[in-house]
């Protein structure tokens, strides 16, 4: 169907390498049956891959060893077609922002809605939910940047809100030495009062922790922005609630540290 793939190399041209079912069927006055048709063939072939329902991206030579584009590339308009708010953290945002250990194999993003994890070629993306109301309040443009790339711009965590984000999800962001590497690499580069601004959005013991961690590695100045969420908490949490054997009522004194009302349940280390 030679229509639908001068269709495609016009989408290429404006610089768009996807497109909706919606847009080809209102630009080419398809049937829905002819489309699945030509769309199935086209997969096939590897000339597009197809993300989520009713969204497909356009293969360029150079994508179809990895099956598909950096997610990077095609994310903005993806959660735009699904109509979600988003920002890309964790592990992905870390690595954009000079956290030079990280290597991302996965992409990570952080949105206001339960949504699978999927892989398409060498990709995979993994959603990692944040409630409504804190997510609407974290996701202020402020505290946002924007990652670059040659189909234009998507919406990426700042440094503080990084930062953050990567204490909460700690789990997600390869444990707590991960994220002790994280903020070690980042944490300098961090503003002390935009740190604080969006640290109350935040559960007070990821707030602890990330306040923790600063301190532990030698950024002064940011971890004491953070302690007054520290004189607020009212019970010690485990540094690492991941350890599931460990009981914060039972941990001995020299395991407690007073200042940020946490149990050092595990030893961290980071590369120097």
């Amino acid at each position: 169907m030679a229509f639908l793939d001068l269709y495609l190399d016009e989408q290429l041209v404006r610089g768009r390498a996807y497109f909706s079912r919606k847009d080809v069927l209102d630009a080419l006055d398809l049937a829905p049956e002819t489309l699945a048709v030509a769309v199935s063939r086209l997969i096939k072939k590897r000339r597009l891959a197809n993300p989520r329902h009713g969204f497909y991206l356009i293969l360029r030579p150079e994508d179809q060893a990895s099956g598909a584009p950096d997610p990077v590339r095609w994310i903005d308009p993806l959660m735009k077609h699904q109509g979600i708010d988003y920002r890309i953290s964790l592990l992905r945002a870390a690595a954009f922002h000079g956290s030079s250990h990280q290597a991302a194999m996965v992409f990570q993003v952080i949105v206001p809605k339960q949504l699978r994890a999927f892989e398409i070629g060498r990709h995979r993306l993994q959603f990692v939910y944040q409630a409504p109301h804190s997510f609407n309040q974290a996701n202020h443009p402020e505290w946002l940047a924007q990652l670059k790339s040659d189909a234009g711009f998507a919406q990426v965590a700042g440094i503080e809100l990084t930062l953050l984000d990567c204490a909460r999800y700690f789990h997600r962001a390869t444990g707590i030495n991960g994220v002790a590497q994280i903020v070690k690499d980042l944490g300098a580069k961090a503003d002390s009062r935009e740190l604080a601004k969006i640290a109350a959005i935040y559960e007070n013991a990821s707030v602890r922790r990330l306040g923790y961690l600063l301190e532990l590695v030698g950024h002064a100045r940011q971890a004491r922005a953070l302690e007054p969420f520290a004189n607020k908490a009212k019970s010690v949490k485990l540094l690492d609630p991941s350890v599931k054997s460990f009981s914060a009522s039972l941990a001995s004194p020299q395991q407690k540290d007073s200042k940020w009302m946490l149990v050092i349940n595990e030893p961290v280390e980071v590369d120097s």
